[in-house]
């Protein structure tokens, strides 16, 4: 028994033509579709963080989740460049809460700076929520780690993103060949790293703090780093705010992001507004790619050895962001994202429920 889809009596060739036409349109569309899914490939990424002095992290590494359950990024670790005692349970309370658990956390376990919150979110997150990794001593060596999954990955292919002080990244470069590479630590990132993203200096000169805390790490870093560099400097992240639709939104409960907003926001008047979204824009970009709302300003960062940055013009290599969007757009999306919610039923509780605001939820622009 034969099928026509068209009598074939009754096909001119008009019908024909037209038929084949349709064939023809359906095959690009599945083509194109195909191309768009391969094109669109989850961004392998390391996410580096000085997960305390400033609470913009938290929202650094909630976009990060957020899109990761959106397949837009495969986390391979979360790191530390801050080894307050803590810092890696924090860190694992967030990987925890957002259903993955088993995100590798790296502390350092050399000289490194300690410097913490003063509003004590993390001590708060720390006695409610729930975390496997109780102290420092259960986490990697963050410079073992960073070689162990560099190692593992396939050449050119992961980007790192770094919020916070430069400790790991430059202790990374001036490693030698171990048991998981017998390259050095320049070498296997030469080879592994396909780009680096930072939230770090002030643009085109200034002292910022990420880049003036650890300023001989700094130093080695933008000198030496062998991969292309996008920094987002602090003037693009200083206008962005954030928090507030967050705080406001009574459908949020048992969250930790959110009750590091609503800890920390009303503890700071210059914060009455939202927090400023420094570290945030470093992981959208890191992601997302920086083209929709930035242009890049080639050259290369020179740090002084008083922590000042000044830019080479005539360098390569290196790129910081300048705004073309209107900020308001990178605002409202950070906003929107930092609300997500994890996917699935398997969230752990709180131990205790939250003492939510009582104002209603700020109407919220979506920008797609």
């Amino acid at each position: 028994m034969k099928f026509y889809l068209f009598e074939p009596a009754l096909c001119n060739h008009r019908t024909r033509m037209s038929f084949k036409n349709l064939l023809f349109i359906f095959f690009v569309c599945l083509t194109t579709s195909v191309i768009a899914q391969q094109n669109h490939k989850p961004v392998p990424i390391i996410f580096d963080s000085d997960m305390g002095p400033d609470y913009d992290d938290v929202g650094a590494i909630t976009i990060l989740h957020t899109l990761a359950d959106k397949g837009e990024a495969k986390i391979l670790a979360t790191m530390a460049s801050t080894k307050y005692e803590g810092v890696a349970g924090v860190l694992n309370i967030f990987n925890t809460y957002f259903n993955r658990p088993g995100i590798p956390v790296g502390v350092p376990k050399g000289e490194a700076l300690q410097l913490r919150d003063w509003q004590h979110w993390t001590d708060t997150l720390l006695a409610r929520y729930p975390h496997k990794i109780k102290t420092n001593a259960e986490a990697w060596d963050a410079v073992k780690l960073y070689r162990k999954i560099l190692a593992a990955q396939p050449d050119h292919s992961v980007t790192i993103v770094t919020v916070g002080f430069l400790t790991n990244l430059s202790n990374l470069l001036n490693t030698k060949a171990d048991d998981y590479s017998f390259l050095s630590g320049t070498e296997l990132v030469k080879r592994k790293v396909k780009r680096l993203v930072c939230m770090g200096g002030k643009f085109p000169s200034g002292y910022e703090f990420n880049v003036m805390k650890d300023t001989k790490a700094s130093q080695n870093v933008y000198a030496n780093w062998p991969t292309p560099v996008i920094l987002s400097g602090f003037e693009i992240g200083e206008k962005i705010k954030a928090g507030l639709p967050l705080i406001h939104n009574d459908a949020i409960t048992n969250d930790p992001v959110k009750d590091v907003f609503r800890i920390a926001i009303p503890m700071a008047k210059e914060d009455s507004a939202g927090r400023k979204s420094w570290d945030e824009t470093a992981v959208l970009v890191a992601i997302k790619g920086y083209h929709k709302w930035y242009t890049l300003h080639q050259g290369r960062m020179i740090v002084a050895d008083d922590g000042k940055n000044t830019w080479d013009d005539n360098g390569t290599g290196q790129g910081y962001l300048v705004e073309k969007a209107n900020y308001k757009k990178v605002e409202d999306l950070i906003n929107l994202l930092i609300m997500h919610q994890p996917n699935g039923d398997k969230r752990l509780k709180a131990k205790a429920p939250n003492k939510f605001l009582t104002q209603k939820p700020q109407n919220l622009k979506i920008v797609k």
